[in-house]
């Protein structure tokens, strides 16, 4: 039987463990740090978490090589960017995820820029400011809007979108001058705005080929209506319904093929799991960010509609075998609704139970449906149940033959669900459902 190890701690990470578990060669899963209600559900048992950091690379080597781990999955980007990776494969540890340098693609925006541009790629505009008063001057004399990126990871907010020249003086002020971002900061990238309807896609690679999953639709503004500040995604959906197999013969001509190949030019191949955040425009598809793995909440959508074996690919990609690797999803929909804290992404109460109690007798009543926790604890007192320890709690997934339903499963688990101040977006869904049949640009 196979030891496995999963980086991180949010409803991907609880993803991830549930598909894993489907294979039957797989024995204990460890969870770093994972959350409370992983270690709960029945559907990843037995799992148990592991009090360390993610970013604490010579414990989590330590502990893998200690517990004889046969496989980790590392997921987010913190650790990755730092070299987990690399870190644990020279400790002989078989790991799934890009290696620091090929991490780069996220960790450093004017990386990907730069390798965009020479490989030619379309993405918007850009410039990369390491002085202020430079950043400045150039925003002053910019079409609005802009917007203003931090180089380095900021928490998935580093992003300030500015529809005036004052907007965006303050955002540069606040990143380079005022350490908004920390490091992360000190460098922005300052780029054109672009229009049209975002899409995300996720792909498995191996350095040299590539398999794609459902293009999905993330919803990272806070309210209905894409209202409201951004967060780390309210919901997704898959698949997008503006993603057709001509424009994705498209993508994989013009973005993905090249990406790959700049990487391997670069000296670093990407193997892992790429995402590429995409605007679907008048003039084609245009990449507006690289993250090196799985994105949150789209990682759930796409992973319900997986038929095939998760762990198989992974070790697929790490072994540089992708082209033999059974890689199938369900020709169906899937719809993740997230359920957010009173005030977030703002301030936020902790501690509040969430009920019912087992709520995974959910899950076994609805066997469509799935629950991903992400800020989730268990009470102080010891009692049975969850509390809520951060912004984005959980996520109620959903798959089914049409969006339509998979849309109406998910709301309908989630209205069995409640805690103080919990909130949702009532509208994961329906802006693809309005998309569906029309044509916003040739593909």
């Amino acid at each position: 039987m196979l030891t496995v190890l999963v980086v991180g701690s949010g409803g991907r990470e609880h993803a991830v463990a549930r598909k894993l578990r489907l294979n039957p060669s797989v024995g204990m899963i460890y969870a770093l740090p994972g959350n409370a209600g992983m270690a709960l559900d029945p559907a990843c048992a037995p799992v148990e978490r592991v009090g360390i950091p993610a970013t604490d690379l010579d414990s989590i080597v330590e502990f893998a090589r200690t517990r004889l781990v046969d496989f980790a999955v590392v997921t987010p980007d913190d650790p990755l960017c730092l070299g987990l990776v690399d870190t644990l494969e020279s400790a002989g540890v078989a790991a799934f995820g890009p290696t620091k340098a090929a991490a780069r693609i996220e960790g450093s925006k004017s990386f990907a820029k730069e390798l965009m541009r020479r490989a030619g790629i379309p993405t918007a505009g850009y410039r990369v400011f390491d002085e202020v008063e430079d950043a400045l001057a150039f925003v002053r004399q910019s079409p609005m809007p802009v917007w203003i990126k931090a180089d380095g990871l900021a928490l998935g907010k580093g992003v300030v979108g500015a529809r005036t020249v004052g907007e965006a003086e303050e955002a540069a002020r606040a990143a380079m001058l005022d350490g908004k971002f920390g490091s992360a900061g000190l460098r922005v990238v300052i780029e054109e705005d672009l229009r049209g309807v975002e899409a995300s896609l996720l792909l498995f690679t191996d350095g040299e080929r590539y398999r794609i999953m459902p293009a999905a639709m993330d919803h990272k503004r806070a309210f209905d209506g894409d209202r409201g500040p951004n967060t780390g995604g309210m919901g997704a959906i898959a698949p997008h319904p503006l993603v057709t197999p001509d424009l994705l013969s498209r993508i994989e001509r013009e973005i993905i093929i090249p990406t790959l190949a700049a990487m391997r030019e670069e000296g670093c191949p990407f193997k892992g799991c790429l995402f590429i955040g995409l605007m679907l425009t008048g003039d084609g598809p245009k990449v507006i960010e690289y993250n090196c793995r799985f994105g949150d909440p789209e990682a759930q959508a796409a992973l319900a509609l997986l038929e095939s074996d998760l762990l198989d690919i992974m070790l697929s990609v790490r072994n540089g075998t992708l082209d033999s690797a059974d890689v199938r999803f369900s020709g169906g929909a899937a719809c993740c609704v997230v359920a957010a804290s009173g005030g977030y992404p703002g301030a936020y109460r902790k501690g509040l139970p969430i009920q019912p109690k087992d709520i995974f007798l959910l899950t076994t009543q609805r066997r469509d449906v799935t629950i991903d926790y992400a800020g989730v604890s268990r009470p102080a007192d010891g009692s049975a149940g969850l509390v809520t320890s951060g912004g984005r709690v959980l996520g109620v997934t959903a798959a089914a033959p049409t969006l339509a339903e998979a849309s109406r499963r998910a709301y309908g688990a989630l209205g069995e669900i409640s805690f103080e101040g919990m909130r949702f977006r009532a509208d994961i869904g329906a802006k693809a459902l309005q998309l569906a049949g029309e044509e916003v640009m040739d593909g």
